[in-house]
């Protein structure tokens, strides 16, 4: 357990989702009842313009484990997930999407799995896609671009669901698109031991997909060059005797 008496922080980055977040909050809420773990979930509202605030505030009342934090602004998903990252207070950190489609119920897996491999990271990936043919050609091209110039071999990038040690992100290089090279840039940080495994996928019941191939695919590509960039400078200096304690 860690010092904060939290085991496991779930984030969920939203953007005007007022017809998810209940349902969402009381699926998190069951998959985590079945575990004896101490748990936050961190809500990050990034700019919305619906009821999500209230939603939100709403659920913090009836449960107190369920957290929000509302953003000035709409500053993009990479940034509502890093203040997650900044204020969660768990040993384990596990990251959903706002609109449903990822299942609640594959968070104790992932958790299990970390445990027991002794993994840095989990991520899911999609074995079964609920998305458009737009949505799965995009993210097919952008994920091989991604693994062909970063090295990695990360089936689904752009999984959201993930569970990870919150050391692996505490000094995580902040730039918009970030959220889609997370394990690339959890290994850059030195923590090498990043495994997948297959997750549930669900159809979007409520709302619309905030992503297209116009601020998606293109920006990714572009984004990859730069994560390269970072991959071929970065530096992890390691102390191998000092006399500062002395």
């Amino acid at each position: 357990m860690d010092k904060t008496g939290i085991d496991i922080s779930i984030i969920i980055p939203i953007k005007d989702e007022q017809d998810n977040i209940f349902r969402l909050g009381q699926e998190v809420t069951n998959a985590l009842s079945s575990t004896d773990w101490t748990w936050e979930c961190l809500w990050i509202d990034d700019g919305s313009q619906d009821d999500s605030l209230a939603r939100l505030k709403e659920l913090h009342q009836k449960d107190k484990r369920h957290k929000f934090v509302q953003l000035e602004q709409n500053y993009g998903q990479s940034a509502a997930m890093f203040v997650g990252f900044k204020q969660a207070k768990g040993e384990i950190l596990v990251t959903l999407d706002g609109d449903g489609q990822n299942d609640p119920n594959d968070i104790p897996r992932l958790v299990k799995f970390l445990h027991k491999q002794g993994a840095h990271m989990v991520n899911g990936w999609r074995k079964n896609r609920r998305d458009s043919l737009v949505r799965k050609i995009s993210s097919r091209i952008g994920n091989g671009f991604r693994n062909l110039i970063t090295r990695d071999n990360i089936k689904d990038v752009g999984c959201s669901i993930r569970a990870f040690k919150r050391e692996c992100v505490q000094d995580i290089f902040l730039f918009k698109g970030m959220h889609r090279f997370l394990p690339t840039l959890v290994r850059i940080n030195g923590y090498t031991k990043i495994l997948e495994i297959p997750v549930n996928h669900r159809p979007r019941q409520f709302g619309q997909s905030k992503y297209g191939i116009s601020n998606r695919l293109w920006v990714g590509l572009m984004d990859t060059l730069a994560v390269l960039w970072m991959r071929l400078r970065k530096v992890n200096p390691k102390i191998k005797t000092c006399s500062l304690d002395q």
